[in-house]
């Protein structure tokens, strides 16, 4: 058994949904009433921030500095440890606003959870916005967790879509990683892939190391799971044991994959010829899982 995957960057939330107050039907006004209540303004994904560029804090703001209560999309994303509200409310981006892949690091746990479910959740809205069965524009319902149609009734909620992610590991102790013909040259990652529909997840891992480079599977571990809301999928980490190691890459979703021992790693990284993923994502905690601590970035980083 290997150790689970602890304190990844965007699991850390502190935040307690209190799912129940979103059945309540008044709740944008009782939360507009309350001076508690911290509102965070969102824009296309992007947040304002407060404080030094190496520490930054997301600027939330009492209800009253918005005026009356918001007539487009606003989500109830729940109670801090102090029973504080907190509320997303969707509004035009600004100047110098950020987004979670330039904040996830630097925030601390309560507001990187907070903003991770916000741009989830405003994501989802914005391109959910008519019903799907009818095509009516549908209303926000349960604190912005839900919309309803009008015309028929009917009631949609966000989905979210999983991902296996994995470091393919042979009997050598090597680790296999891809290049995407899309990322910067030299940029190199874990193999990862949607699930597909009645699909288990070992399943899936399997599957997709076998169609990105050609590579047989055998046991499969589960190690950790990161949302990632680019838009709505959900990372669910693994490691795998490879049965063979010949590459055979699809040209499609990998255009280069390479064996590596931690030396040979350490020796690529630290020249900037292999550039490894951003601290943000699953896969660079993959990836130092197995180097056995942090890899230090070489003279090229790729965020």
């Amino acid at each position: 058994m290997h150790p689970r995957l602890l304190d990844l960057t965007l699991s850390r939330s502190v935040l307690d949904r209190a799912a129940g107050r979103r059945r309540d039907p008044d709740l944008l006004k009782h939360l507009w009433e309350d001076p508690r209540t911290r509102v965070l303004r969102i824009g296309d994904a992007r947040v304002p921030v407060t404080g030094p560029d190496d520490a930054p804090q997301l600027d939330l703001v009492a209800p009253d500095a918005l005026g009356s209560p918001p007539t487009g999309t606003w989500v109830f994303l729940g109670q801090d440890l102090d029973g504080v509200p907190h509320v997303a409310v969707e509004v035009p981006q600004e100047a110098g606003w950020l987004g979670l892949r330039q904040l996830g690091e630097k925030l601390g746990d309560l507001a990187a959870g907070e903003l991770t479910l916000a741009v989830a959740m405003t994501g989802w809205h914005a391109t959910h916005t008519h019903c799907p069965r009818c095509g009516t524009p549908t209303e926000v319902v349960e604190g912005g967790w839900s919309r309803r149609c009008p015309a028929d009734g009917s009631e949609h909620y966000p989905r979210t879509d999983p991902a296996v992610i994995m470091t393919v590991v042979d009997d050598d102790d090597r680790l296999l990683l891809g290049h995407n013909p899309l990322w910067p040259e030299g940029r190199f990652s874990t193999l990862a892939g949607f699930v597909e529909p009645g699909e288990p997840l070992e399943a899936a891992v399997r599957r997709e190391v076998c169609e990105e480079v050609g590579i047989s599977i055998g046991d499969v571990e589960y190690l950790g799971s990161q949302p990632w809301p680019f838009p709505s999928s959900l990372m669910l980490g693994f490691i795998a044991r490879a049965v063979t190691t010949e590459i055979l890459v699809d040209r499609d979703e990998i255009a280069e994959a390479r064996w590596f021992t931690r030396e040979e790693l350490k020796a690529e990284v630290t020249a900037g010829r292999v550039l490894p993923p951003s601290g943000l994502s699953i896969a660079r905690r993959l990836i130092e899982h197995w180097y056995g601590g942090r890899l230090d970035d070489g003279p090229r980083v790729w965020g």
